[in-house]
């Protein structure tokens, strides 16, 4: 398995397993809507995407990083937004490869840190604390839809 940044060339891979995510968090699926998602972030350089690859080339699942900037300690810090492993490729390896890119890449910049949220069901949370994340106790999370 290898985990590269995503470019252009990748957007035939990357599409169907965004749309697979987004059908995860009970969005209708739209892969048109997901190219030109994931299109536009690649072009204007608004996230940072990471694909995993097996060894003839099949993705196996991606991450996304977006860059933002902390006013408490004044550096630049990143929101994983979006994690996903094809259901098939699940428990071989692939969440901690992706994650793990993630944290190498966000070092390699100088960031404080990567923040991520994630569905109170979601299995993936017992990887993140395998991992070494460290579940927030001390603020809420508030939205406000606009």
């Amino acid at each position: 398995m290898t985990v590269k940044r995503a470019n252009e060339e990748h957007l035939d891979l990357l599409v169907p397993l965004f749309n697979a995510y987004r059908v995860y968090y009970k969005q209708p699926s739209n892969l048109d809507k997901a190219r030109e998602f994931l299109s536009e972030r690649i072009k204007n350089e608004d996230s940072v995407i990471f694909i995993a690859l097996d060894d003839k080339g099949a993705a196996l699942g991606f991450t996304q990083l977006y860059p933002i900037f902390s006013s408490v300690s004044a550096q630049h810090i990143y929101v994983l937004n979006d994690i996903y492993v094809d259901s098939s490729r699940r428990g071989l390896g692939t969440g901690a490869a992706l994650l793990n890119k993630a944290k190498e890449y966000a070092t390699e910049k100088g960031a404080k840190r990567i923040e991520l949220e994630t569905d109170i069901g979601n299995p993936a949370q017992r990887l993140y604390e395998r991992m070494g994340w460290v579940k927030d106790t001390k603020f809420y999370h508030f939205y406000w839809d606009v």
